[in-house]
């Protein structure tokens, strides 16, 4: 039998605009659209970041999340990943605030747990974070997906899986090309998934000319892919891609030719481990 693989599309992010490319997403139609687009094209899993409809700058407002969850499960049965992102967030109530998203029960949420200088500032994901995270997540029964961008990540999320507070199998997403982070090469790839425990789910992501090199060798070693506007705007140099489900398409293309399969959406929840809704 096939190996079957499952592809995951994060449409938004929060720094790319429709200067950038006119197909990055803003208000919770767009956004949802471009998820369902997504799915008809073989994404099993939408990781969502919300931004004002109007400017389209990173927003955190709990509405927005929840008009756009909503929207997707009526539409079509795709996993919804809710950011918890706190890059762009400042202030005392931080933590209570990134929590938000993960009360609206999505199926995942991204779990960021180690600080990093992150391009052009301080990505804060203090200890006290990633506790009062993963208890959160596993009260309302969602999974993390572990953002990890360096190797001292896994470790921190390794303690707290053996601390029981992260469930099996555990969901990594190693996170490649970012700067400051670790570089998208193979040898990183490799190195990472070196470090990953025996029943970890996983999938890879590369940034910018990253992502194609990242995503097929994440296929050849095992793993599953993420593509998507907040990792990448470009089908190829001085190319712009015309849509999030383009780039799902091109990850497909890449899978099959190299005899793999996509999993649909209830054969990634399975993967996962993840309750039917």
């Amino acid at each position: 039998m096939e190996k079957k693989i499952f592809i995951s599309v994060a449409v938004s992010g929060s720094r790319p605009t429709k200067e950038m490319n006119p197909g990055v997403p803003y208000t919770p139609t767009e956004i949802i659209e471009a998820a369902v687009e997504s799915y008809r094209a073989g994404a099993a899993i939408v990781h969502v970041h919300v931004r004002d409809p109007k400017s389209g700058k990173p927003s955190y407002e709990i509405d927005l999340f929840k008009e756009v969850l909503e929207g997707i499960r009526r539409k079509c049965e795709m996993i919804v990943n809710l950011t918890t992102s706190g890059l762009f967030m400042e202030g005392k109530d931080a933590i209570k605030r990134r929590l938000q998203p993960i009360f609206l029960q999505p199926d995942l949420c991204s779990f960021d747990l180690g600080s990093m200088n992150f391009q052009d500032r301080v990505f804060i994901n203090p200890p006290e974070w990633a506790e009062e995270a993963t208890r959160a997540m596993r009260e309302n029964g969602v999974k993390p997906e572990i953002e990890v961008f360096d190797v001292g990540h896994i470790y921190q999320a390794l303690d707290l899986v053996k601390r029981g507070l992260i469930d099996s199998p555990p969901y990594f997403q190693l996170c490649l090309g970012v700067k400051w982070g670790m570089e998208g090469t193979p040898e990183n790839l490799l190195f990472m998934k070196s470090k990953l425990p025996a029943d970890a789910v996983w999938s890879t992501l590369g940034v910018a000319n990253a992502q194609l090199p990242m995503i097929t060798m994440a296929l050849l070693l095992g793993g599953n892919v993420r593509v998507g506007f907040e990792d990448n705007l470009y089908l190829k140099r001085g190319v712009l891609a015309k849509s999030n489900a383009q780039m799902v398409e091109v990850a497909k293309d890449i899978a099959e030719r190299l005899g793999f399969q996509i999993a649909s959406a209830g054969e990634a929840r399975r993967i996962l481990g993840l309750k039917n809704q």
